[in-house]
C-alpha cells in the first residue's frame, strides 16, 4: 500500500503519536505524586492520632496516681523512714545505767571512790570524777577503765590528778587526791540500749 499523503500531514502524525506518549507519561507521573501525596498525608494523620492516644493514656494514668495519693504515702514512707533513723540513732546511745554502774564498781580499785558521773550523750562519751588514796590509785583507775577487757571505753584519758598535802583541808582525809577522767564508749558497748537488745536478739 502506497502512502500518498503529503509530508507535512505524516509529520503532523507523528507528533501526535509523540504527544500522546508524553501526555501518559505525564498523567502517569502526576499519578504517582499523587499517591505519595496521600501516603504522606496518610502518615501524618496516623501520627497524629498516635500521639493524642499516648497523651490520653498519660493524662488517665496521672489522674489515677493523683486518686490513688501517691504524694502522700511517699510523704508517709520518708516521714516513717526519718523518725526510723532518728529512733536508731537516739537508741545506739542510750545508756543502761544500772548495768554499766554495776561494771563501773566492778572495775574500780578499792582505794577509790567515785564521786560523780557526767554522760554526754551526743559525743558518746563519759565524765568521771572520783577521789583516790594516792596518785598510784587514781592511773589504776584510767588504767582499768581503757582496758579493752571491760568492754565499756575505747579510750580513757587522765584529765587531771589534785592530791592535797597535809597542810590543806581535806573533805575525807582517806582519799585525799581529786580525779577527773574523761572517756570515750565503744560502738560494741553492751551497756548500750540498742547493743544489748541485738546481743538478746541474737542469744
Amino acid at each position: 500500500m502506497i502512502n500518498l499523503l503529503p509530508p507535512e500531514l505524516k509529520q503532523g502524525y507523528k507528533y501526535a503519536r509523540l504527544n500522546r506518549r508524553l501526555l501518559r507519561w505525564i498523567v502517569a507521573f502526576m499519578a504517582a505524586i499523587a499517591g505519595v501525596a496521600v501516603i504522606t498525608v496518610g502518615g501524618m494523620l496516623l501520627m497524629q492520632s498516635s500521639i493524642h492516644a499516648y497523651k490520653v493514656k498519660i493524662a488517665s494514668a496521672q489522674s489515677q496516681l493523683a486518686s490513688q495519693n501517691l504524694i502522700g504515702v511517699e510523704a508517709q514512707v520518708s516521714t516513717i523512714s526519718n523518725n526510723l533513723k532518728l529512733m536508731v540513732q537516739v537508741l545506739s546511745k542510750e545508756i543502761l545505767f544500772s548495768k554499766l554502774l554495776t561494771q563501773l564498781g566492778t572495775i574500780t580499785p578499792s582505794n577509790v571512790e567515785l564521786t560523780s558521773l557526767s554522760i554526754s550523750q551526743s559525743e558518746s562519751a563519759i565524765e568521771i570524777t572520783a577521789q583516790s588514796s594516792d596518785y598510784n590509785a587514781a592511773t589504776q583507775l584510767q588504767a582499768n577503765l581503757a582496758s579493752p577487757t571491760n568492754q565499756i571505753f575505747s579510750k580513757a584519758d587522765l584529765v587531771s590528778v589534785t592530791c592535797a598535802s597535809g597542810t590543806q583541808q581535806i573533805a575525807n582525809p582517806n582519799y585525799p587526791c581529786a580525779i577527773d577522767i574523761r572517756a570515750e564508749f565503744t560502738n560494741n558497748n553492751p551497756f548500750l540500749f540498742i547493743n544489748a537488745g541485738g546481743q538478746k536478739a541474737g542469744s
